[in-house]
């Protein structure tokens, strides 16, 4: 019995396991984040970098920020510093200074292998130089080699975005943090180097301090200044002017996002048109406030299919967050909808076969299986991603996909084509949980599915979101929209394509135009669309809209030019826009994944360069997020009918032993 038993187990475990592959000996080993072991050498200074201090200038619509990284080597022996550290999604990288004693080195633009060859060169030659490299849109790495014993080294880095109000509230969000990222062997950034970065252990607070301050200018009085993450204090509240600093700076502040929001006197969007005349190109930039969303008076079926990562990064705090935010999005369906829920980390399962009717019984089944997930394992989200895209459609029903994760991984391209190319029928809708989420992959993926990205810090958030994604879905605010210019000479004018208009967000434009010296430009752009109670129309003047104090308008259109080059490259596969893309940041002195800055100080400071040792510096785990980030297994998530197989042959066991024993 006992064989009997054994070879049935054996034949359960071939069903509940993974396929092995025959070449796993030769399987590539991605790079990978690591746990930081302190280390007793007190001639090696491994923590180099001493404070990062952020000064934020919001003008109207548009944020100037600079960022000032202080590193100064305490050690006894030379060093290059390496440090990994986020950027906002929507900056214009366009300047970048190192200060070393009493000399100031300005970086220049370069292509992104020569930069990377003049900084290698440099630091064999013993002169002090620093890179700034971005591997993601929000993810950035700096080099600074040869800081010799007893240096300060400042690097001031500046970039410019435009803010967009959702609902009439407007957001600035600074990164401090990156999260570990989960890097699939299978994937195409599996050899990239950036990702094997020390990070400490949960609870564990960097030396590095952090220190930010903001302002406000408005032609409206601001209002309603919050912070969800940070202690703040605010002056100038209800004025033009309004200033914010943190409360308390000897708190830990760098291991979350920053994020503020606020509000403008009669809660209206700040739209309008801006124009800017340049030496060689004029630019302009139109914001169009949507109509109000209306109710339908009759609301379609729909069919949901739930994405739920429950990998070890989710582990906690995130995955009660997540927890919350489902049981609002699934409790909120209507009797006519149908849905399905697939739960992801190594491998994926699905509640059932196809989707179910939102009836009250399969609602709190569903909500029972995601009550049991604990979170644990790796992030494959790309299998996952291609098993949506597989299930079966009704063509008469629309389909919205609710992906809900902290993105910490580093296929976002791989993930955008595949929502591109395979879910192109339906709306993607993408809900980062956390308080430092991978912005990047969250506004792809929803930006790829003509969905929209959700932010979820707190589980306290999770009715409002969800309320929210309710009333997009419900009635979109405007569709079919399309802009056209009379006596404006309008050209590059992005996007190309507008989408449908969601959630209260305004319709955004980036373009040139062309003028004549010294003539004022006149003209109109309207925007017209489709709203919910019939046709749309908004008219802008450009009479008196010139203004010379928004340069900014360059650098904003350019990083807008670059990002759908950069979204097509995706759909594309491979390198296809490279060229286009260094050109407009070589043009525009922008930081893009082919361009970066280099400077380097021509003064030979370290006589044996050969002996710097080079230093990582180590990233604060995200507040909330547990050790199971970094260096997790990675178990098998068992299929609905792997357990099925499983209690068969379990039963099996037990009817043949109770039969046996009778008979003797």
């Amino acid at each position: 019995m006992l064989c009997i038993a054994m070879s049935l187990m054996a034949a359960v475990l071939m069903l509940v396991s993974p396929p092995t592959q025959a070449d796993d000996s030769e399987a590539r080993k991605a790079e990978s984040p690591y746990f930081d072991v302190a280390s007793s050498d007190p001639s090696t200074d491994r923590l180099p970098l001493k404070s990062t201090s952020v000064d934020v200038r919001i003008a109207g619509v548009i944020a100037d920020v600079t960022v000032t990284q202080h590193y100064r080597n305490e050690g006894q022996r030379a060093i290059e510093a390496r440090y990994v550290f986020p950027g906002s999604t929507q900056s214009a990288v366009y300047a970048m200074t190192v200060r070393l004693g009493d000399r100031l080195l300005t970086a220049k633009i370069k292509e992104k292998q020569q930069a990377r060859i003049e900084y290698d060169n440099a630091k064999k030659e013993g002169k002090t130089s620093a890179l700034l490299e971005q591997h993601r849109p929000n993810v950035f790495e700096m080099n600074v080699a040869n800081i010799m014993p007893g240096d300060d080294v400042a690097v001031e880095l500046r970039y410019t975005e435009l803010l967009t109000p959702t609902d009439a509230q407007y957001g600035f969000v600074f990164p401090t943090v990156v999260g570990p990222r989960y890097n699939s062997p299978q994937g195409a950034a599996a050899n990239e180097k950036w990702v094997a970065t020390p990070t400490l252990h949960a609870g564990t607070a960097s030396n590095t301090s952090f220190d930010l301050k903001l302002s406000i200018d408005s032609p409206l009085a601001v209002k309603d200044i919050t912070s969800p993450s940070h202690a703040i204090e605010v002056e100038g509240l209800n004025g033009n002017r309004a200033r914010v600093t943190l409360a308390d700076k000897t708190a830990v502040n760098n291991n979350r996002d920053f994020i503020l929001g606020y509000r403008l006197a009669g809660d209206k969007i700040e739209s309008g048109l801006i124009m800017f005349r340049g030496a060689e190109e004029n630019f302009f930039l139109a914001m169009v406030e949507p109509p109000k969303a209306i109710p339908t008076q009759q609301i379609s079926p729909r069919e949901y299919i739930f994405v739920v990562d429950i990998s070890g990064s989710m582990h906690g705090y995130p995955l009660e967050t997540a927890k919350e935010l489902l049981r609002h999005l699934i409790g909120g369906l209507r009797a006519s909808d149908t849905f399905n829920v697939m739960l992801f980390s190594g491998s994926s399962s699905m509640l059932a076969p196809t989707s179910v009717p939102a009836t009250p019984a399969n609602i709190e089944q569903a909500m029972e299986t995601i009550r049991r997930q604990r979170g644990g394992g790796s992030t494959e989200i790309v299998p996952a991603l291609k098993r949506v895209a597989a299930l079966p459609k009704n063509p008469d029903v629309s389909r919205s996909i609710i992906f809900v994760t902290d993105g910490y991984v580093t296929v976002e391209n791989e993930v955008f084509q595949l929502i591109r190319k395979n879910l192109n029928q339906s709306n993607v809708f993408a809900f980062g949980i956390g308080s430092s989420v991978n912005r990047h992959l969250i506004e792809g993926m929803a930006r790829a599915g003509q969905g929209e990205a959700f932010i979820v810090t707190k589980p306290e958030q999770a009715a409002a979101q969800a309320e929210r994604l309710r009333r997009m879905i419900d009635s979109p605010v405007l569709t079919q929209v399309k802009a056209r210019f009379e006596g404006i000479d309008a050209y590059d004018v992005e996007p190309m394509q507008l989408p449908d208009v969601m959630g209260g967000r305004p319709v955004i434009l980036f373009g040139k135009y062309r003028a004549d010296a010294g003539a004022p430009v006149r003209g109109k752009l309207i925007v017209e669309g489709r709203a919910v109670d019939g046709a749309f129309r908004s008219e802008l003047s450009a009479d008196g809209r010139e203004n010379q104090t928004a340069s900014a308008l360059r650098l904003l259109w350019a990083r807008q030019r670059i990002s759908s080059l950069s979204d097509q490259e995706a759909l594309e596969g491979g390198a296809q826009q490279k060229d286009a893309i260094t050109s407009l940041g070589l043009r525009y002195g922008l930081l893009t994944q082919y361009t970066s800055f280099i400077a380097v100080d021509q003064v030979v400071r370290n006589s044996n360069p050969a002996q710097t040792e080079t230093v990582k510096q180590p990233l604060p785990m995200p507040e909330g997020v547990s050790d199971l980030a970094v260096g997790a297994e990675v178990p098998s998530t068992p299929e609905p009918a792997a357990w099925l197989a499983l209690l068969v042959v379990m039963g099996i066991v037990v009817a043949t032993v109770i039969t046996q024993r009778r008979r003797s």
